[in-house]
């Protein structure tokens, strides 16, 4: 496994149902760190000045359109903004991510799920709910395995096949394998294209 500082998260007002399961499940995982909780909606923009977490848990409900979820993003371009929502529709979520949101989630997902959107999210990589787009769907991001993510961040900083097979204990066969699927999966054909996404 890839050695990485705790995962800083901030998370919005919640049902209070809601709010003390995401708390629970970050406290459990210890390269998570809770840094704010249950942050009312009028305070978002400035917590997450001042925390900078590397993710912020939104409320779909608290937003008041898709064009304050864009200026959270741009206002906040160094956190990675997961939203969840009662039950998101694929072009619900496809329209929080080109308004800036790098997770979109509905509130009744597993609870091993939302901790691998938060992971994944953290590295900048696009999640949508399990199944929440249907295969012909456009525009759909195809969602990268935890693996493929390690592997994607030690092809991100320059790393050789061989490097990552050694960090990650695995052969440089398995490596070359879940590099074409990465390449696939984002729509690269090269390292240079794929540092550029970082």
């Amino acid at each position: 496994m890839v050695n990485r500082p705790p995962i800083s998260v901030a998370i919005a007002r919640f049902e209070d149902v809601v709010s003390r399961g995401l708390q629970a499940l970050i406290d459990e995982d210890e390269s998570l760190v809770l840094v704010a909780a249950n942050v009312p909606h009028e305070q978002i923009s400035s917590a997450l000045a001042a925390y900078r977490p590397s993710v912020a848990i939104l409320n779909f409900g608290s937003l008041s359109s898709a064009a304050e979820l864009r200026e959270l993003h741009q206002a906040h371009a160094g956190t990675r903004l997961l939203v969840l929502a009662n039950r998101p529709t694929p072009a619900e979520c496809r329209q929080m991510l080109a308004f800036g949101a790098t997770a979109c989630l509905a509130k009744g997902t597993q609870a091993r799920d939302i901790l691998n959107a938060i992971h994944l999210a953290s590295r900048g990589l696009h999640v949508m709910p399990p199944g929440g787009a249907p295969e012909d769907a456009p525009g759909g991001p195809d969602l990268l395995t935890p693996r493929e993510a390690d592997v994607l961040e030690l092809l991100q900083v320059g790393r050789s096949n061989a490097e990552i097979a050694a960090t990650l204990h695995v052969g440089i066969e398995t490596v070359r394998t879940h590099a074409r699927r990465i390449y696939r999966k984002l729509g690269v054909n090269t390292r240079r294209e794929l540092r550029a996404r970082r």
